[in-house]
């Protein structure tokens, strides 16, 4: 049964855009932005709140840096390396009328308790995926820009063998004339191969999109179609040696924006197999609903994830519903959601 908890709220700020991380002594990190609203990024906070009851109470937000104006602060990611620091990831937006932005990084090499940076990264564009550490040590960190040859949005990447000390690219990960391919989410298979889905941004409620390399990142193939119809902003993980589990907000287009296209978050799954398939009719995905935003002004869908040993999932995402400006909420889920019971092996 998915169960619902509060991670934070503000009487007169808008709290969104969250991730989470597992820490190694089992110690839940939540990141998050406070802005003004939605579409008044007048100040920005990049905050920080954690658990140690396993999501189900959380300690009063932090602010790491903010910002009163421009340039501000817009959206984060985090994740745990291999040597069990935390990294966080920011897009910096300098201005917004011409896009221009610069990606920068935090570290932390006490679970939180402390932080160094902001460190500057050569990744240029906005709302980065989080910094992703493969097997072999090579970082990647990817962002979107409007591509210079077509117009369109399209999905960039650069690579560090050296712990950040040098950056290679920017490699063009996903451009497609007449498609908006962002918000990427990459996820290593267990064979090595990597696979980055994508958000379609031309608001029409299309499927999501995926690249796939073969080459630890320094080349891409695609777009390929995912049966995911309407998803914005996924965050795509292995969940088990063969499934994957991917969240996001369900946007179904047409007339509106907020209030009109944001009601819906999703959680879906497939496999290794599926995700590795090029034609849309051999994947397979079960979606399954997480929550409905109730409010008038509904807004919703930036998510992250984390499965605990034990088998239990936690997710964060942003939400409006019964409170007047978005707060942060956190769900905790199985497997077994996903079926019913005794059917599902």
């Amino acid at each position: 049964m998915i169960e619902k908890f509060l991670v934070s709220r503000h009487p007169s700020l808008y709290q969104a855009w969250p991730d989470i991380v597992l820490s190694g002594s089992g110690k839940l990190i939540v990141t998050f932005m406070r802005c003004v609203h939605h579409n008044d990024r007048s100040y920005t906070a990049l905050c920080l709140t954690e658990s140690t009851d396993r999501g189900r109470s959380w300690s009063e937000p932090e602010v790491l840096v903010e910002a009163p104006g421009n340039p501000y602060w817009n959206c984060a990611r985090l994740s745990k390396l291999r040597d069990g620091r935390l990294a966080i990831v920011c897009d910096r937006i300098i201005e917004r009328e011409t896009g221009a932005s610069q990606v920068f990084l935090w570290f932390s090499d006490d679970e939180g308790d402390s932080w160094q940076g902001p460190f500057p990264t050569p990744a240029e564009g906005i709302v980065p995926d989080k910094l992703l550490q493969l097997p072999c040590g090579r970082w990647l960190l990817a962002s979107h820009r409007t591509s210079p040859q077509h117009g369109f949005l399209e999905e960039r990447l650069w690579f560090s063998d050296d712990q950040g000390s040098t950056w290679t690219g920017s490699i063009v990960m996903a451009s497609k004339e007449g498609l908006n391919l962002c918000e990427v989410s990459i996820v290593p298979l267990p064979d090595g191969t990597l696979v980055g889905y994508l958000r379609e941004n031309s608001f029409r409620g299309w499927d999501c999109f995926k690249v796939i390399s073969q080459d630890k990142g320094e080349s891409w193939h695609g777009p390929f179609s995912v049966p995911l119809p309407g998803c914005h902003r996924p965050a795509a993980g292995m969940l088990t040696d063969e499934l994957l589990l991917i969240t996001y907000r369900f946007l179904q287009g047409g007339k509106g924006w907020l209030g009109n296209w944001t009601q819906n978050f999703f959680a879906a799954l497939t496999d290794v197999e599926s995700a590795k398939a090029e034609e849309r009719n051999g994947q397979w995905s079960r979606i399954m609903p997480l929550d409905y935003d109730r409010s008038p002004a509904s807004d919703l869908g930036y998510s992250g994830w984390v499965r605990f040993p034990d088998g239990e999932i936690y997710v964060v995402n942003y939400i409006v519903d019964d409170w007047p400006l978005a707060q942060i909420r956190g769900y905790s889920l199985r497997l077994e959601d996903f079926f019913v019971k005794g059917q599902g092996d």
